[in-house]
């Protein structure tokens, strides 16, 4: 793929991070591969997690080609979308996006998924889609878990942001790639999980700021963040107001 836009805006992010006095915790980024197709599944705690989880693959000078919901390709920010590559995701729709991916993998991307497919309010591992096993295994690549935590402190659901986010650190920890076969996705999906929940923990415990009485922090932590079943009621309250508001739209 031709990249003219990516590797300056990667530059133009990184000169930013610096002028803000963000800091960044890595762990694991051998795991990534300099060359052959991967698929990258990272949780998704924050509005901006793609921003930062890119860098994970920098030390392996790599481009990652993100699966993100279709809005976010409209106007001059679908423009930039398009120019990096990444994958449209039409959520009702959902097999060109699919297929795209894994043609992507078969080419020798990395590609970038959230499993979660929304943002976790509990900032814990939400349960996670069979997608990210079953494109892997389609296309015969390795399954690479990642975590990213710091990013729920700029811009997350219910709380205000803080965009900038001068002075924060940021956690990138990446795990040994999974092979996996497509045989079972259930169950290689909740061997996905459990790894990344291992690296959550490890980024937790690793973070310079403890997660005792945070709201941003999972609550089996000593955070505030709702359970996750609390956030699991939350999450279905927003999705029936949004049905509501669309069918509103629709009906006049």
């Amino acid at each position: 793929m031709r990249d003219v836009t990516y590797p300056p805006v990667i530059v133009t992010a990184k000169t930013l991070f610096k002028v803000l006095g963000m800091s960044f915790q890595t762990s694991g980024t051998e795991h990534i591969p300099r060359s052959g197709g991967a698929v990258l599944a990272a949780n998704h705690i924050s509005y901006v997690d793609f921003v930062f989880d890119g860098l994970a693959a920098q030390p392996s000078k790599r481009l990652v080609r993100f699966m993100a919901k279709r809005e976010a390709f409209e106007g001059a920010t679908g423009r930039l979308m398009r120019s990096f590559h990444h994958i449209s995701v039409d959520r009702d729709h959902g097999e060109q996006s699919y297929a795209t991916a894994v043609e992507y993998l078969r080419s020798g991307e990395i590609v970038g998924i959230f499993p979660e497919a929304t943002i976790s309010r509990s900032m814990e591992i939400k349960e996670l889609k069979t997608g990210a096993v079953r494109m892997a295994a389609e296309a015969g690549v390795p399954l690479i878990p990642m975590v990213t935590w710091g990013t729920q402190l700029l811009k997350t659901k219910d709380h205000e942001s803080d965009i900038f986010g001068r002075g924060k650190t940021i956690g990138l920890h990446v795990g040994p790639p999974l092979a996996v076969t497509g045989e079972d996705p259930v169950a290689e999906t909740a061997l996905l999980k459990a790894e990344m929940t291992r690296l959550l923990e490890h980024a937790i415990a690793e973070y310079p700021i403890a997660p005792a009485g945070q709201w941003w922090a999972p609550a089996r932590f000593g955070g505030l963040a709702p359970t996750p079943e609390e956030a699991a009621r939350l999450d279905e309250e927003e999705k029936a107001a949004k049905a509501a508001r669309r069918a509103e739209r629709e009906n006049g």
